[in-house]
């Protein structure tokens, strides 16, 4: 692994190959997980889609699965697509089968959102459910914001800079007060999505941004590198925490158009 300076764009931690990118992964959730049950008693965890699940697969074998406080853990998600649990297309499917089936967190410790609702009802149901938490500080609270402070926000990028459910020029980037919002017309399907807005995700104590493949490059140089003012400004450059720590796990492709990235190739 290697660590590549940026300005004001958190800590870059770039990886020989997604599975060396796992392995940092795996132990830098473990690390926070032990920091925070030391810290609250609780570590609360938004996951997002994609291929950030199947490289949490670590988190399932030695020594994590003795070594890390599981009933402790409470799971969130970032974003949600608004379709049944056990359909194709739903995050909390793909973190069952990849990540949550393996290990024994407590059942009642996973939040997912309501599927029978409509996609305005689930977010203000999920909103409403992280403020009872909020209030029992399962979730802790920010110092700085009206939020929540969740542990660590993990969110994957897609290729167009798309980061939970905050697609590029859509409203919902402007979103100031609620916590949980939802959009209709996600270019990609299925169009329904939940979503935290960007003042939650950054509030939370630890933001990582996971990233692999060359597909991607061009947006994390757009999200990372200082690129100007006539570039568009990506909803992954949007991440910011105002306290928090923010870290970008990448392979060698999705690094491969940062600036100083040859020093390490």
């Amino acid at each position: 692994m290697a660590l590549l300076e940026s300005k004001n764009r958190g800590e870059v931690r770039i990886h020989e190959s997604p599975e060396e990118l796992s392995t940092d992964l795996a132990d830098y959730i473990a690390e926070l997980s032990e920091a925070s049950v030391k810290e609250r008693g609780f570590f609360a965890i938004a996951l997002s889609g994609g291929s950030v699940i199947t490289l949490l697969r670590n988190l399932c074998g030695a020594p994590y699965n003795k070594t890390v406080d599981w009933s402790k853990w409470y799971i969130f998600w970032a974003d949600e697509r608004v379709v049944a649990k056990n359909h194709v297309d739903s995050n909390y499917k793909l973190a069952k089968d990849h990540l949550l089936s393996k290990l024994p967190i407590v059942p009642s410790h996973v939040h997912s959102i309501n599927d029978s609702l409509t996609a305005e009802e689930a977010a203000n149901e999920y909103e409403f459910v992280i403020r009872q938490l909020v209030r029992t500080r399962v979730v802790n609270v920010s110092d700085v914001s009206d939020c929540p402070k969740f542990d660590l926000i993990l969110l994957g990028m897609g290729p167009d800079g798309h980061v939970a459910s905050l697609m590029p020029d859509h409203p919902v980037l402007e979103e100031k007060n609620e916590w949980v919002t939802f959009i209709t017309t996600s270019p990609k399907p299925p169009p329904e999505r939940i979503t935290f807005t960007l003042p939650v995700i950054n509030s939370a104590a630890n933001v990582a941004v996971v990233v692999t493949s060359g597909v991607k490059a061009e947006a994390v140089r757009l999200a990372i590198d200082d690129v100007g003012p006539d570039c568009p400004v990506l909803p992954a450059r949007m991440v910011e925490p105002i306290v928090g720590k923010l870290v970008w796990f990448l392979d060698n492709e999705a690094a491969s158009k940062l600036k100083g990235f040859e020093q390490f190739s």
